[in-house]
């Protein structure tokens, strides 16, 4: 069996990706990662906006966190192959505060006991401020918790210090996750923890680890510190994947796909599979699946051994500790196929809008008009052509209901006899008749239409020039015929007064009247169409590349240069962030120049030369 953890960065972030985009359902993305247990981080979604393929796929059952007032934040879920087991009880968030409706029975919660605000040493905020309650750290979608007999998963999405401010609830959320898996020891359950903990466990996880300025004080982070004290041979929780590679390098889970640096593997790992003490001689394998893509983030998992001999001698098969001896018991009551929407308790909204039958069939909006491959063995979606039924033309009438439509007013009602000798019948034959006419009058209407989008187009020089007054509707007179002489040669006009001003910036006017030779129009043009030329970064010498700005701000839709070279373990970030010494030249430099400045420098030197 196998137990499987990736943060997808989005639901809807995976069809960009091959090969998810080969699917023309959910339940094949699923299929296609052959793990039993699937556990997804940043779903980014809501239970309103969650499709029907993707919240009841066949042959799993689905269990969902959403955050309470972000929408498209954060989230998490969990999947389970229905053919090979099923969960015996589920929850939601960590503190125990989230319940659905009506509330869990004590028989379908899993702990007795939950964390406590006042029973843990909580960071207080830049104010000084203690969270009295778990309810604020709990409203993220962060967190669900499957029991599965042998153990309890939970999946858990820890919060990213994007600031000095989120530093406090970041360290707050870890120290209740450390609560609950501490209850739940108490109670002697065995505890699985897979997700995205948002910390680096040590240096060799960290891309610039080794670096002596950062090795020497890895650990002195309050978020470090806590994992390091959490996890083995200190702690109670034994990393699965690193205790197969202890001294592997480059095993990161996690890239800046901002600066490409999946390219050159410059990442960090975050990403784990946690297991108490119990767990581990059940553990047969663990890895990560880095050339899976569809994310910032790659899948992880460990594989579990189907048998496993104690230290007494016994033999315990996992079908039998895990419940999964054919017999299937209903999924909790916080799985997706519970729920009002899929259970038939209550009426969707698309009911009153298209047939029953439509409504009931699986979704596959998530991977819209995209074909399968051949062993995908799933129907393939094409998309609807534009039919004139579809997009809202009247359907052809037939000349025997309505012959007006189809045949011309100056022909004779009785047919001819060479269309009466003819065996095919009359009706036919005016019905092919007036299909081509209907189709000649729509190239007609068609031209027509071509012809007046061709005459409203905009011209270049309208942008430098006084704006005219309107067309009018009146027959075409010699003015006209002027203006759309002037109209064809305009651009050309223009471009021939552009490589006037370049050759004598001090000429004034407009020099539209003159004649200049061919290579003036020439070289207007490649002045004002020639692509801007990308300056050399200053250590390598070679060409930068050309990136635009798209963070909100003054700046958003500028582009710049940077060195082109990848980044790297070393790489320049700059004097304010990389010690010099440490700096590795194989990798970009710090090279970086706007492209308004390049291009004004190279407009300087033109009229320089």
């Amino acid at each position: 069996m196998r137990i499987l953890s990736w943060n997808i960065n989005g639901i809807r972030t995976l069809p960009q990706y091959h090969p998810w985009n080969t699917f023309t359902s959910f339940q094949g993305v699923l299929q296609n990662l052959n793990a039993d247990i699937i556990c997804f981080q940043e779903m980014k979604t809501s239970r309103s906006s969650l499709s029907r393929g993707v919240a009841i796929p066949d042959h799993f059952h689905a269990f969902f966190s959403f955050p309470k007032n972000k929408g498209g934040y954060s989230g998490v879920a969990i999947y389970t192959d229905s053919r090979t087991i099923t969960p015996l009880k589920a929850e939601e968030g960590l503190s125990g505060i989230l319940q659905p409706k009506p509330p869990l029975a004590s028989d379908e919660r899993i702990s007795r006991s939950y964390p406590c605000a006042h029973e843990m040493e909580l960071m207080p905020d830049d104010q000084g401020y203690t969270p009295s309650d778990l309810t604020a750290l709990d409203a993220e979608g962060r967190a669900l918790i499957v029991d599965f007999g042998l153990f309890v998963l939970i999946n858990v999405y820890c919060p990213n210090e994007t600031s000095d401010a989120r530093l406090p609830y970041k360290m707050n959320y870890h120290f209740m996750l450390q609560e609950r898996v501490r209850k739940l020891r108490n109670e002697g359950r065995e505890v699985v923890v897979v997700g995205d903990i948002n910390i680096c466990a040590t240096p060799l996880d960290h891309c610039d680890g080794h670096l002596a300025s950062n090795a020497s004080t890895f650990h002195d982070h309050p978020a470090r510190a806590w994992f390091h004290s959490w996890l083995s041979p200190i702690g109670c929780m034994t990393d699965a994947a690193r205790t197969f590679w202890p001294d592997r390098k480059g095993m990161y889970t996690c890239w800046n796909t901002k600066i490409s640096a999946r390219e050159t593997n410059y990442g960090t790992r975050v990403d784990y599979i946690l297991v108490t003490s119990g767990i581990l001689p059940w553990i047969k394998h663990g890895d990560i699946q880095p050339s899976l893509k569809g994310s910032d983030h790659c899948p992880i998992y460990i594989d579990l051994h189907d048998q496993i001999t104690t230290d007494t001698g016994e033999r315990l098969s996992l079908r039998d500790v895990l419940l999964m001896d054919g017999n299937k018991p209903d999924p909790p009551r916080l799985a997706a196929r519970r729920w009002d929407e899929y259970s038939g308790k209550q009426t969707l909204l698309s009911a009153f809008f298209v047939k029953e039958k439509e409504v009931m069939a699986p979704d596959s909006s998530m991977f819209p008009s995209v074909a399968p491959t051949p062993d995908t063995q799933s129907p393939i979606v094409q998309p609807v052509a534009a039919h004139p039924a579809v997009v809202g033309f009247p359907p052809p009438v037939h000349p025997t209901l309505k012959k007006s439509t189809c045949t011309s007013t100056s022909q004779p009602s009785t047919p001819s006899p060479k269309l009466q000798a003819n065996p095919i019948s009359s009706s036919q034959v005016v019905l092919s008749s007036s299909s081509a006419k209907r189709k000649a009058t729509t190239d007609n209407e068609a031209k027509a239409t071509l012809k007046k989008l061709k005459a409203g187009q905009s011209k270049l020089s309208a942008f430098f020039a006084q704006p005219s007054t309107p067309p009018s509707s009146q027959t075409d007179s010699p003015d006209q015929d002027a203006d759309q002489q002037d109209y064809i040669e305009s651009d050309y006009q223009f471009a021939l007064e552009l490589s006037a001003s370049l050759e004598n910036p001090d000429s004034q006017g407009s020099l539209a009247s003159a004649m200049p030779s061919t290579s003036q129009s020439k070289t207007a043009w490649s002045q004002l169409m020639t692509p801007i030329q990308p300056p050399h970064c200053i250590i390598h010498g070679e060409p930068a590349k050309e990136y635009t700005v798209n963070k909100p701000g003054p700046n958003k839709g500028k582009t710049f240069f940077l060195c082109s070279r990848p980044v790297g373990p070393g790489y320049d970030k700059g004097k304010g962030e990389r010690l010099r010494e440490e700096v590795d030249h194989r990798y970009r430099c710090n090279f970086f120049k706007w492209s308004s400045d390049v291009r004004r420098e190279a407009k300087d030197k033109s009229l320089a030369s």
